[in-house]
C-alpha cells in the first residue's frame, strides 16, 4: 500500500494490508531498537490513530482502563531549542477507544505509575519523536524487508484510520477519534463502496427540496400526458 513511485490517491493506500503485518513490525522495531518502548509507540499508533507527538504527549493520568478510553489533551514534539509541548493540533480535545489488542500494552505502562509521568519513553527515558524511532529501528530498511517500502511513521496513523472504517465505525465518530475538523477528509478513508454509497447520499439530498421533491420536467410531462389520455383509470407507476 506504500509501495511504489506513484502518488497515492486515498490515505488508504498509506495503510499497513494487515493485522499480520503489523504483528510483525512491532516484534522488529523491538528487535531491531533492542527495546520494548520503539513496538509499544508502534502499537499504540496503530491501534488509535494518534498522532506521533500526541503519543508523546500522552501522561499516565490520560489513560482510562476502567472505561476504555484515552484521552488526548496534548502533543510534544521538537521544536527551536529543545522540545515543545503544547495543546493538540488545531486545539481539539478528544477520547479514542482502547481496543482489546492495545489494552495489555496500556496495563503493562501504567501499572505502579504517576498520573503526571510520561506515558511512553525511551530506553534512555528521552521523548519518542518520529525521527528517533526512525533512527533507532533503522525504519526504512525495516519496513522495506517486510515489504511495505515507503510506509512511514504517520502511515500508522492511516492505517488505525482505515481499519476503523472497515471495521463499520460511523464517519462522525471516526471523525471525532482522527481529530479532522472537515468531515470529507475522514471520509477519505471509507472503503470506496461505502464513500460511494455516502456520495450517492449526498447528490440525492442536493435534489430534494424542502418542500418534498422536485421531479425533473420529464416525469412532469409524463403524469400529465398520461393523465389526460387515461383520466381516472390511470394511478401513476406502482
Amino acid at each position: 500500500r506504500s509501495s511504489g513511485n506513484s502518488e497515492p490517491s486515498t490515505p488508504r493506500d498509506l495503510a499497513l494490508p494487515n493485522v499480520a503485518i503489523l504483528e510483525q513490525l512491532v516484534a522488529r522495531a523491538v528487535e531491531a531498537g533492542k527495546d520494548q518502548s520503539w513496538g509499544d509507540v508502534v502499537t499504540i499508533l496503530a491501534t488509535t490513530a494518534l498522532r506521533i507527538s500526541e503519543v508523546s504527549g500522552l501522561r499516565v493520568g490520560d489513560i482510562d482502563l476502567v472505561r476504555g478510553l484515552i484521552h488526548v489533551h496534548r502533543q510534544t514534539y521538537p521544536g527551536h531549542g529543545g522540545l515543545v509541548t503544547k495543546e493538540t493540533k488545531g486545539r481539539r480535545r478528544r477520547t479514542v477507544p482502547i481496543i482489546d489488542p492495545l489494552r495489555p500494552t496500556l496495563v503493562r505502562l501504567t501499572a505502579g505509575r504517576r498520573a503526571e509521568e510520561r506515558l511512553v519513553l525511551g530506553p534512555r527515558g528521552g521523548v519518542i519523536t518520529t525521527a528517533t524511532l526512525r533512527d533507532a529501528t533503522g525504519w526504512d530498511a525495516l519496513v522495506t524487508e517486510l515489504g511495505q517500502p515507503g510506509l512511514v511513521r504517520h502511515g500508522l496513523r492511516h492505517t488505525a484510520l482505515t481499519w476503523m472504517a472497515d471495521a463499520g465505525v460511523d464517519l462522525h465518530i471516526l471523525q471525532r477519534v482522527a481529530g479532522h475538523q472537515d468531515p470529507a477528509v475522514t471520509a477519505r478513508y471509507l472503503h470506496p463502496d461505502v464513500q460511494a454509497m455516502l456520495e450517492a447520499g449526498t447528490a440525492f439530498s442536493a435534489w430534494w427540496s424542502v418542500a418534498g421533491p422536485e421531479r425533473p420536467s420529464w416525469v412532469l410531462s409524463t403524469v400529465a400526458r398520461m393523465s389526460v389520455e387515461y383520466g381516472s383509470d390511470w394511478v401513476g407507476w406502482d
